[in-house]
């Protein structure tokens, strides 16, 4: 009953299941010339989302296939791409996004789920691409609403998931089926899909072939053209070649490097590089690189074998992927190199490297925490070397340079991307996809995962040197439904949910954008509580106001605002007539209204302010 697959990477990649499948999960019938069957209804599912009403959603059309990505089309994360066609809808990737610095308290953001709460018994299966949190990271909290499904991804991805998945004790288990780039997947009637291997900066990455009653639709993932990458095999241009021969309709392309000319850097050449470091650098090695970028710190540590140095890798979630990875047989090095801090402070400095999460200057990751004496056993000294082996995320630029500020007062040496070729993106620049689109010759191009202005440029250059018409170029936005019928495709105007969901804490989409305003607000202004205590009948005032302020003002060294509040509030609350009853929502917003307009003309603030009554 369970399908099997060989392995790209030389074993046996059997889809296991123990047991009985879950309740809601899918049952599969015995596969058929190789293929994975994916068919069944799943149980229907009680959404948790809050209800939204559609905005010009029209009923599908049985002659279309309707391409709908939720998430990824403006924005850099969150992706989540619907194929739906009559009554068969399959889901590629399930991502999550990080917050923007106006989302106080957020911890990340994951996808609408609300067009789908009542086509639970349509989906047919999940299809993950590879193992980063942009693709992974809403699979705990979003499964569920679509029935948990089988999940199809790679040997490595499908470990990071697992992994990921013992933290969310309530999220059901997944019937995770492991695919490679020979797997053939059926969902329902109307979609065949295959594979092909891309290069990323994580192993074991996947694009997609998926053929649809109207045509073929290539979908590429996160992938770059890399003729020499690190611990695996380059993509191979003979399947894509094999791939455009058959047609392809529409080609969905990766945006996230797009406005960079030229070809991605090869990873061979980030290790020439970094081998050269390795033979001029006395001291100690620090380097800082991003936890999911496995092929570099799989480098690193084979030049570490190279050149005689022993390893400590800090960081629970780079610990916890190379775990996954070595166990799986993605990553290997001998036991010896590795090495815990016990081990690691008896060596000379010119035996060591600690590779370590933080580049881009996260308050609690390790290299932040040395750089402000703020770790426990670790810190920087005179002779270190540190490494960023890291782009530079839009919006991190000002807590690197903190960053920097830090590790230079050591009088540590600092080497990053500007100086040397020691950092590769895992994404294709304006080069690759031009050579990409090439090699695919398709009818339709359309530029997906990166902020708008990403996509178009994608759209610009590729369409330009390919030779697109514009009407030919895709450019949506999450939520806005491209129809694709027989040899021709368009971006209609009609869009279904996708709103932001917020994470925060245990609470999925219970955090409004009212709460995050109010969030903003404190955080630009500070609160004022005004608690006062009133006669419950009359309504009079008993006793002067009590104030509380919070990142407003410090009120020891404002006496005299303090005072003209209070009179404010004690006149706003002057009772005009003894014999009626206190209203205590008119007061409450008497004292708001009233009061913030004083503030402001005094203090040119727009404080939060709390009124409290207390009836006696």
């Amino acid at each position: 009953m369970n399908p099997k697959t060989k392995s790209s990477h030389g074993r046996s990649g059997g889809a296991k299941r123990s047991g009985r499948p879950q309740s809601g999960s899918r049952r599969f019938g015995r596969p058929h010339q190789g293929h994975h069957h994916a068919t069944g209804a799943p149980a229907k599912h009680k959404f948790g989302l809050a209800s939204r009403a559609l905005v010009s959603a029209h009923k599908n059309s049985m002659d279309k296939l309707r391409i709908i990505v939720l998430g990824g089309m403006e924005e850099v994360g969150r992706n989540c791409t619907v194929f739906e066609y009559g009554n068969d809808i399959f889901i590629v990737d399930m991502g999550l996004q990080f917050p923007e610095e106006d989302m106080p308290g957020i911890d990340y953001i994951v996808n609408d789920f609300t067009y789908l709460q009542d086509k639970v018994n349509k989906v047919r299966g999940v299809v993950i691409t590879h193992g980063h949190y942009d693709h992974i990271g809403g699979i705990p909290h979003l499964m569920a609403k679509v029935g948990n499904p089988a999940l199809y991804t790679g040997v490595l991805t499908a470990g990071i998931i697992k992994k990921r998945q013992e933290e969310y004790r309530s999220a059901p288990p997944l019937n995770i089926q492991t695919i490679n780039a020979s797997s053939v997947l059926k969902f329902g009637s109307a979609f065949t899909v295959e594979f092909f291997r891309v290069n990323h900066n994580i192993p074991d990455c996947y694009g997609l072939v998926v053929k649809t009653p109207v045509g073929t639709i290539v979908h590429t993932g996160d992938f770059k053209f890399d003729k020499q990458p690190v611990n695996e095999e380059p993509m191979d241009i003979n399947r894509l070649r094999q791939i455009a021969k058959d047609g392809v309709l529409v080609l969905m392309a990766d945006s996230t490097n797009a406005e960079k000319p030229g070809h991605q850097l090869s990873e061979t050449q980030v290790g020439m590089e970094l081998e050269e470091i390795f033979r001029q650098v006395k001291g100690r090695m620090i380097v800082g690189t991003f936890a999911s970028n496995l092929s570099r710190v799989q480098l690193l540590i084979s030049l570490a074998e190279q050149y005689g140095r022993k390893v400590m890798v800090k960081g629970r979630s780079m610990v916890t992927n190379m775990e996954v990875a070595s166990n799986l047989g993605f990553m290997k090095f001998k036991k010896n190199t590795m090495v815990d801090w016990q081990e690691a402070k008896s060596l000379p400095d010119d035996k060591l490297i600690i590779i370590c999460t933080g580049a881009q200057g996260e308050r609690n990751a390790v290299l932040m925490r040395m750089a402000n004496n703020d770790h426990r056993y670790l810190e920087l000294k005179k002779n270190d070397t540190v490494i960023f082996s890291s782009s530079v995320i839009p919006g991190n630029e000002r807590t690197v340079q903190s960053l920097m500020d830090g590790i230079y007062r050591h009088d540590a040496q600092v080497i990053h991307y500007h100086m040397m070729d020691i950092h590769a993106g895992g994404h294709a620049k304006q080069g690759d996809l031009i050579e990409f689109c090439q090699i695919m010759k398709p009818k339709y191009y359309m530029p997906i995962e990166g902020n708008h202005f990403m996509l178009r440029i994608n759209g610009r250059s590729v369409g330009e040197a390919c030779g697109f018409a514009p009407d030919h170029v895709l450019i949506a936005d999450n939520g806005q439904i491209i129809e694709v019928g027989k040899d021709k495709a368009r971006v209609t105007e009609d869009r279904v949910p996708a709103e932001y969901i917020f994470v925060d804490g245990l609470g999925v989409g219970d955090i409004s954008e009212v709460v995050l305003r109010d969030r903003r607000m404190m955080a630009e202004d500070g609160m004022l509580v005004v608690i006062v205590t009133i006669r419950k009948k009359t309504g009079e005032l008993v006793q002067n106001p009590d104030l509380i302020s919070r990142g407003f003002i410090y009120m020891k060294e404002s006496k005299t605002l303090v005072e003209d509040t209070r009179r404010k509030v004690k006149l706003m609350l002057k009772d005009k007539d003894p014999a009626s009853p206190a209203f205590e929502n008119y007061l409450k917003n008497k004292i708001r209204n009233e009061l913030g307009e004083f503030l402001w003309k005094q203090t040119k603030r727009r404080p939060m302010i709390l009124p409290v009554l207390i009836e006696v």
